[in-house]
């Protein structure tokens, strides 16, 4: 392997990690405020950081707002992303909420298909067929305890499906710190709003009052971990490619494991892990059938 290649592979392996990490940290706010305001106020630092930063590099051209139905559909899927996830991991093991947020490679091609008229190619309904087998399995448990609350991982997933189908309506548009910025400026009044009709829900959990201070301080981590770690993914993607550093990012799971092993007593239950393996062999299948197409296709 060529050098910029192992080093586009690490910097991916550092940034899908960190993501894992900043997971951790979310769980460990369990019942100490909205998990919905939550990933509000971690994209108002996210806005705020970015901002800062964008106004060093790019100035006012860096704050235009190019094709803003794309951004709006990307808002829209980052909310449902975050605040499943963050909703999901306050109620479910660490590891079996990040593996069913796996199917969205499967989900996204899916989608893709029925709504952007890509081809749907026979190996796009296999994975995600496999990957709802897998899907079922990891719920079992969950299911049985939890009841509908144990599908916010997959509203998460949908909601990463989304915005990756946003982000390609939107490429090329803007600079990538841009796109950043303008996807948490999008987020935040949609994730207000998620956190207001939360709170009137009358649902104890999901009450919005002042944050603990540890709460305040655990979200910006959250939002500057997440901002490097998209830096790391950005870097080992332009030095790797694509197609190359997408496997790394089933780190995730190892590390989602082992933090909730570690710091959660999160045991692993085998048959969910069996399901994760299942979800992970789709999405792996999905990436294989992508890369050798690649070759005999002609520009």
């Amino acid at each position: 392997m060529r050098h910029p290649e192992r080093a586009g592979l690490l910097f991916a392996l550092g940034g899908f990690a960190l993501l894992s990490c900043g997971d951790a940290v979310i769980k460990s706010m369990s019942g100490m405020w909205s998990p919905t305001a939550m990933a509000t106020l971690r994209y108002v630092f996210g806005a705020a950081g970015l901002a800062a930063i964008l106004a060093v590099r790019e100035g006012r051209a860096g704050f235009a707002i190019p094709a803003p139905k794309a951004q709006l559909l990307r808002a829209v899927g980052i909310c449902l992303s975050s605040a499943g996830f963050f909703s999901a991991v306050m109620i479910m093991p660490l590891s079996e909420a990040t593996s069913i947020s796996f199917t969205s490679p499967m989900i996204t091609a899916v989608l893709a298909a029925l709504f952007q008229s890509e081809p749907a190619r026979r190996e796009t309904w296999i994975a995600s067929a496999v990957a709802f087998v897998g899907v079922l399995i990891v719920l079992r448990p969950s299911f049985a305890a939890l009841g509908l609350s144990a599908l916010l991982p997959l509203m998460s997933a949908l909601g990463m499906s989304m915005l990756i189908i946003g982000n390609r309506a939107a490429a090329g548009k803007a600079s990538a710190l841009s796109m950043q910025y303008l996807l948490a400026v999008f987020a935040i009044p949609l994730l207000l709003v998620i956190s207001w009709i939360g709170h009137l829900s009358g649902m104890p959990r999901l009450a919005v009052d002042f944050p603990p201070p540890s709460v305040i301080a655990r979200c910006a981590l959250i939002a500057a971990s997440a901002s490097v770690a998209h830096y790391l993914i950005y870097l080992g993607t332009t030095r790797a490619g694509a197609a190359t550093i997408a496997p790394m990012t089933y780190v995730q799971l190892i590390v989602a494991l082992g933090m909730g092993w570690v710091f959660f007593a999160e045991a692993p239950d085998a048959v969910a892990m069996g399901g994760a393996a299942i979800i992970i062999s789709a999405g792996l299948y999905l990436w294989h059938a992508g890369r050798f197409r690649e070759p005999t296709m002609t520009d």
